[in-house]
Formats: structure tokens, C-alpha cells, sequence
């Protein structure tokens, strides 16, 4: 049914109307709503508000705009609402049972990150941007990138993706935020000094492997073997020199092979073996990590994702266990 006659069934109160007439632009709209707000449960509070608000305001939808941009205007809006609204959460203690803390490298300023899941990205980052577009799809979806946009002031991070990842005209970002085209120039301006400063050899280093290619099984084949036999001079041959792993929700942070090794050491020591279940999430290799018990059966005990260099692995971030569901994993897995 075209557009326009969906909007005239909605605008008389047809739900199914609206529903079909937005649902075209659910995936990309929760993917925005992530990448303002790195995480995933707020993002889809966030996307819920979004087309509530739009159900509930679609006799001001005046059609200057297309559907797609006006739905972008009110998700932006609700994600820096969400952001101005939100207290600052807690870093979360070192919760591992049986280990004893490494001492970190620092403590992370984004401590509340979570995954995005691979299955609901694939939609949402079909669509073809114009030559505005300043970042790869997959790479404005990385968890390095997402880190650093949370860093950014909420303009500037809204400014910073709807320019140079939607590919929006500065007109268009202007009239999304109620503000002048000025405004945005600047605010593109500093925000990208911003994420440059926090990912300054983002642009120089080689790209990792394709998704899926020979190159990525085999790198990511190694690592799996290396953990689940606990082979530490195995898992170390595979790390960069400025190997970095993180924690979220606890802030705790480790940057460099030694000291990596040395994190590695403390998980994989007192005879504590992993089993790893491969899935994907922010375009990244990733893992359900599950420890074997005495009785045979194996519990989730987090998720791990690789950020990989072309040949040796560059970064891991490990969440708790409770993201596990997100990814269609178990929480324990039967004995073998």
C-alpha cells in the first residue's frame, strides 16, 4: 500500500497503518538511537519513545520532510533527553569469583557500554548513503567508535552522526535539532577533533581482516584454541603490543601485551577452563564464555569481543553474562 494512504488509515487511528509505514525504518532507527547512547536496553527504551511520540504527534507530521527524517528528528531528540535524564551510573566492583583483581592499566570513562548484537544489524546498515558519509557502516558501529562518540557532548555526538554516519545535509541536521546551519558546522567541527583525540591512529592502522574471510576464521580459530587450553604463550603470541581490554560495567582497564598477559593469566589460573561459543556483535568476532564446573556443566560467565588487527588481535572487551540472552546464548551450557 503506498505511504500516503498508510498515513491517512493512521492518522484515522489504524495502528497497523503505522506500524507498516514504520517499520521499514525500525532496525537503522534502534542502531541510531545505540550509537547516541551506547547501550543497548537504553536504545530500545529510546526506540519505543520514538514511535510512540510519533504515533501520538503524526497530525504534525506536515510532510516538509521525508517519513525516514522526521522519525531521525524525534529519535535524536529522545536519546538527548535520555542522556540529559540519566544519572551517572555506578562502576560496577570486580565481580569474578575466584579471582584476585590484576592491577589495571587505569579506569575507563565509559563504563556503561553494552554489545549490539549482529542479527539486528545486517538491515539496518544496507542502506546506501551518499558521499557525505564519512565512516564506514560497519566501522561507525565498532565498539572503539561507539566508546569514543560517548565521550562527546550530546550535540556534538547528535551533529557527528547524523553528518558523517547517516550522511544527512547540514540543512537537514539543522532543522533536526532546531538550530542554524552555523551551529552545526561548528559543533561537526569539534566533534570530530573529539573523536580524532580519542582514536588518533584509528585512520593509519591496516584494516582487520573481512567478516567471514579465511584470514578471520583462521586468527579467530587460534584464539579460540589458545583459551579453551589455557595455553597463555599461545594466547599471547596473538596479541598486538598495545593490546587493550576492557570491562564494562566495571571501569577497570589493561593497555599493553605484559600487562594483558598478565590479566589473561589471573582468568585462565587456579585451573579455571572456558568453553566458547562463537557469535558476532558490532561487526566484531565474539564469544559466549562459559566455565566448565566439576559436575560437568558449563556456566556463562560473560560475553567476549575481538577487535582484530590484520594479523594478531588488537583489542578484547568483556561484558557480563547478562548480555548473553541478547545474542541468543544460554545461560549454562549441558555437560559434554
Amino acid at each position: 500500500m503506498p505511504t500516503a494512504d498508510l498515513m491517512v488509515r493512521a492518522r484515522a487511528g489504524d495502528g497497523a497503518a503505522f506500524r507498516a509505514m514504520t517499520e521499514p525504518y525500525r532496525r537503522e532507527l534502534l542502531v541510531h538511537c545505540y550509537r547516541m547512547l551506547g547501550s543497548f536496553q537504553d536504545a530500545e527504551d529510546a526506540l519505543q519513545d520514538t514511535l510512540l511520540s510519533a504515533w501520538q504527534g503524526l497530525d504534525g507530521f506536515e510532510g516538509r520532510a521525508s517519513l525516514r527524517t522526521w522519525l531521525y528528528r524525534i529519535a535524536t531528540h529522545r536519546c538527548l533527553d535520555a542522556r540529559r535524564a540519566a544519572r551517572r551510573r555506578p562502576a560496577r566492583e570486580w565481580d569474578v569469583p575466584g579471582v584476585e583483581r590484576p592491577e589495571p592499566t587505569r579506569l575507563g570513562e565509559v563504563v556503561w557500554l553494552e554489545p549490539f548484537p549482529d542479527t539486528l544489524l545486517a538491515e539496518a546498515l544496507d542502506r546506501q548513503l551518499g558521499p557525505e558519509a564519512r565512516y564506514e557502516q560497519t566501522e561507525a558501529v565498532s565498539l572503539a567508535f561507539v566508546t569514543a562518540l560517548q565521550l562527546l557532548p550530546p550535540r556534538q555526538l547528535a551533529v557527528l552522526v547524523l553528518r558523517d554516519v547517516l550522511a544527512f545535509r547540514a540543512h537537514e541536521v539543522a532543522d533536526m535539532l532546531d538550530c542554524t546551519v552555523e551551529s552545526v558546522t561548528s559543533a561537526l567541527k569539534r566533534a570530530r577533533a573529539g573523536v580524532q583525540r580519542r582514536r588518533p591512529h584509528a585512520a593509519d592502522r591496516e584494516p582487520p581482516p573481512a567478516a567471514g574471510s579465511p584470514a578471520e576464521d583462521e586468527l579467530v580459530a587460534r584464539f579460540v584454541r589458545a583459551w579453551e587450553s589455557a595455553d597463555l604463550g599461545a594466547l599471547v603470541a596473538l596479541l598486538t603490543d598495545d593490546v587493550f581490554v576492557s570491562m564494562p560495567p566495571m571501569p577497570f582497564e589493561y593497555e599493553g601485551r605484559d600487562v594483558v598477559a598478565g590479566f589473561c593469566a589471573a582468568l585462565l589460573g587456579a585451573g579455571r577452563r572456558f568453553d566458547l561459543v562463537p557469535t558476532r556483535a558490532n561487526g566484531q568476532p565474539a564469544f559466549g564464555v562459559y566455565l566448565r564446573t566439576p559436575a560437568g556443566v558449563r556456566h556463562g560467565v560473560g560475553l567476549y569481543v575481538l577487535t582484530l588487527g590484520p594479523d594478531r588481535i588488537r583489542a578484547m572487551t568483556r561484558f557480563d553474562n547478562g548480555v548473553l540472552p541478547w545474542f541468543g546464548l544460554p545461560r549454562s551450557l549441558p555437560p559434554r
